[in-house]
């Protein structure tokens, strides 16, 4: 089966389905990996660029990805960039990569890239063009210091309905999002290791297993 998992920014994939997609290799699936956004000069310095992406390049290797698609668009102005290119964008990798399963950020959270990037991918993926390309179904994962930190409106509101066993991998999620020295916080902060850990532990409560990963299933072909 193959996969593909789109991120907003980098460390979203590990954040929110990390667990999943290292399940989904220990089962044999392939998997690809879009990243549709990346930090540039002068917001960032050259250094902090290229320790992003080295980053992003030592994670892939750690997913088994080889040729992940890194989009460069300009982080945190994606409002910027006209939106049939993004939609474009999105049709173009799917039809690249060929996946069944497609796992999308949340639209509902506090980031605008992430809001930009769920409504191109729909855009995109409209049921048609789905079945055109082969996809099957579209998850949204939870993004920790994103998700919790959205509004209470009811769409904004992320409200599981789909749960993946992750015991076997909670530590490898972690060892991944690691490489992310750049984003990673200390706890106690939404990126730290016990609020990644407890995020997973609660999640596995919910459906009686030690750690698991939740996801929106947004729609979905049989």
């Amino acid at each position: 089966m193959k996969i593909l998992v789109i991120s907003a920014h980098p460390d979203d994939e590990t954040l929110g389905c990390g667990g999943t997609l290292v399940r989904h290799r220990d089962q044999g699936d392939e998997l690809a990996w879009a990243v549709v956004t990346a930090a540039y000069v002068p917001v960032w310095t050259e250094q902090i660029v290229r320790r992003k992406q080295t980053e992003k390049e030592s994670v892939a290797a750690s997913y088994g990805i080889e040729s992940p698609v890194f989009m460069d668009l300009p982080a945190a102005r994606l409002d910027t960039v006209p939106f049939e290119q993004l939609i474009q964008s999105m049709d173009e990798v799917v039809e690249k990569t060929a996946p069944e399963i497609v796992y999308i950020v949340h639209g509902g959270d506090v980031h605008s890239d992430h809001r930009i990037v769920h409504q191109a991918i729909l855009s995109a993926l409209k049921p048609p063009r789905m079945k055109d390309l082969g996809v099957k179904r579209i998850l949204a994962y939870e993004t920790l210091s994103s998700i919790e930190a959205g509004g209470t409106e009811e769409h904004t509101i992320f409200v599981p309905n789909l749960f993946i066993d992750i015991s076997r991998y909670i530590d490898k999620k972690i060892d991944i999002m690691s490489l992310y020295a750049s984003e990673t916080q200390d706890d106690p902060m939404p990126r730290g290791v016990s609020a990644i850990r407890a995020l997973a532990r609660y999640r596995g409560a919910t459906i009686g297993v030690e750690y698991a990963e939740a996801f929106m299933l947004v729609r979905e072909i049989i």
